[in-house]
Order: C-alpha cells, then sequence, then structure tokens
C-alpha cells in the first residue's frame, strides 16, 4: 500500500507511519503478555504450534479440492460454451472474466474450506495422491477413447499436484521425513542432535522460510501480491482454468507453514534437551 515504513517518523513524521511503528509495538506487547502469562513449557507449544499448522494444512486440502473441482466445471461450460446456452452471450461473458469467477466462486469456497476444516480431522494427503492419478486417468481416457482433451483438463492436475507437495512439506518435517543428508549426525548422542536441530531450525529453516516469505510478499510487484491483485490466469486464457494466482500462494504457504513448523521443530528439541515430559507422536491425524 506504498506505506512509508515503521521507523520513517524518524526522518519525516507522518501519521501512516506511527500508525505501523504502533503496530509493531503492539505486536510486541501481546506477544509477551500471551507468553508471560501462558506459562507453558517448550514441548506445550511446539504442539500448539503444529497443532495450527494441521489446520492451516487441511483447510488449504478443502480449498483446492473444492476449487478445482469447481472451477474446472465452469471451465468446462465455458469452453463448451454451455454457460451461453443457458443464460445468453451477456452473462456468460461473465464467466470468461478471471475477477468475476475469483471474487464470486473462489472466494466464498476459500471461507468454506476453512470452516470445514475446522470440523473435519483427516489432512487428506492421501485423497490428493488419489485424485491426482484420477484426473491424469481421465486425461487417458477422454484422449484415446474420446478423441477429447482440453487445456484444463491438464490445469488441474498441475493445480493438484502443486498442492500436494507444497502443502506436504510442513508436515513431513515434523514426522521427520525429509531426507537428511549428512555423515556426522546419525553418530552424534541425543543431547548433541538436539542441539543441531536446534540451530539447524534457526540457520537454516527460519532463514529459508523467511527469504521464501519476502520474496513472495515485499512490494506490489512480488510473486504473490501482483497475480493476486490482477487474478492472474494462464497465456491460454478462457480455455483453461482461473487458477493461476493461487498457484503463485502456493509458495507463499509453503514458506509461511514451513516457518511455523521448524519454530515448533525447534521448541520441540529444546524440549528433548531438557528433557521435560512427553515426547513427539508421529503419523496420529486423528488426534488432531
Amino acid at each position: 500500500f506504498n506505506f512509508p515504513g515503521a521507523f520513517s517518523i524518524f526522518k519525516n513524521f507522518s501519521v501512516v507511519g506511527l500508525f505501523e511503528l504502533f503496530i509493531y509495538i503492539i505486536a510486541g506487547l501481546v506477544t509477551y503478555l500471551i507468553v508471560k502469562k501462558s506459562n507453558l513449557n517448550f514441548r506445550n507449544n511446539s504442539v500448539i504450534l503444529h497443532n495450527l499448522n494441521v489446520y492451516l494444512i487441511r483447510s488449504f486440502f478443502w480449498i483446492v479440492l473444492i476449487i478445482g473441482l469447481v472451477d474446472i466445471a465452469i471451465a468446462f461450460m465455458r469452453v463448451e460454451k454451455i454457460f451461453e446456452f443457458f443464460f445468453g452471450k451477456e452473462t456468460a461473458s461473465n464467466f470468461s472474466r478471471p475477477v468475476f469467477v475469483g471474487l464470486y466462486f473462489h472466494v466464498p469456497l476459500i471461507i468454506i474450506g476453512f470452516v470445514i476444516a475446522k470440523f473435519t480431522k483427516t489432512i487428506g494427503f492421501h485423497w490428493l495422491s488419489l485424485l491426482i492419478v484420477a484426473s491424469e486417468l481421465l486425461i487417458v481416457i477422454t484422449r484415446f477413447v474420446f478423441s477429447y482433451e482440453q487445456t484444463f483438463m491438464g490445469d488441474l492436475v498441475r493445480y493438484w499436484y502443486a498442492g500436494l507437495f507444497l502443502f506436504a512439506s510442513a508436515y513431513t518435517l515434523y514426522e521427520d521425513g525429509h531426507v537428511r543428508v549428512d555423515i556426522l549426525y546419525q553418530g552424534l548422542k541425543e543431547k548433541t542432535k538436539n542441539l543441531v536441530n536446534c540451530f539447524g531450525s534457526i540457520l537454516m529453516g527460519w532463514s529459508t522460510s523467511i527469504v521464501i516469505i519476502l520474496i513472495c510478499f515485499y512490494g506490489k510487484q512480488s510473486i504473490v501480491n501482483s497475480p493476486v491483485a490482477n487474478f492472474e490466469i494462464t497465456q491460454q486464457g478462457s480455455v483453461g482454468m482461473f487458477i493461476k494466482y493461487h498457484m503463485a500462494v502456493f509458495l507463499a504457504i509453503f514458506g509461511v507453514t514451513m516457518l511455523i513448523q521448524f519454530i515448533s521443530y525447534f521448541f520441540e528439541s529444546i524440549a528433548d534437551y531438557k528433557n521435560e515430559k512427553g515426547k513427539r507422536i508421529i503419523a496420529t491425524l486423528s488426534s488432531h
């Protein structure tokens, strides 16, 4: 929004700059009060952050599932001119406008996805994997049996495929499923491993995640802000799905969820180092 920056008031005083600085101060005070009041140990804080991440990831799964199905239906009816048959050219033209589809279909479905995630337990990665295989199989059948193929069919596969890998990365970190390339770690003592995980989370995990988030959101022309502001679509235009700007957001989701999970991992490693009660439970989705 072209704000001058929180510390701009020390050069040129402005109400907007003062407002920004006020936001930082309030954020710091609220954080301090929450930590002081909670009296939670490191392991409990780790669990809280992980559960938050699980909810976010579950929400994003439902969002890409519902929007994928709805948007491909809209794309099919748009390409085959079904909207014109039922509503006429003037009304049908709205479905060729990314802003119309984004505001009146995508945004409500995103809200619905967050609501559904509140009342469900499974993260849904296995279902998303199955849907990717099914959608790819459908392309093969329609191409070789019915000689029918459209751009939006491939868009759906890429949409779900990107969501699967970028959303699943944070939970894979929780399950310690990422590949460790090392020659020393496995031979270290448990306490030393915990220290390595603590410093590794900060030096490698946090820094990488923050860089990704800054690249995604810093400035109007950043790789997320610009596509979202313009409801950007692919070069194929009206023959494809209107989800290109979603896929730009996927990278930001990856950065945010990985940062939250690395902080949770950091707390968990400290808890293990301090021998706090409890331990991380792997692959128990029903508990969330």
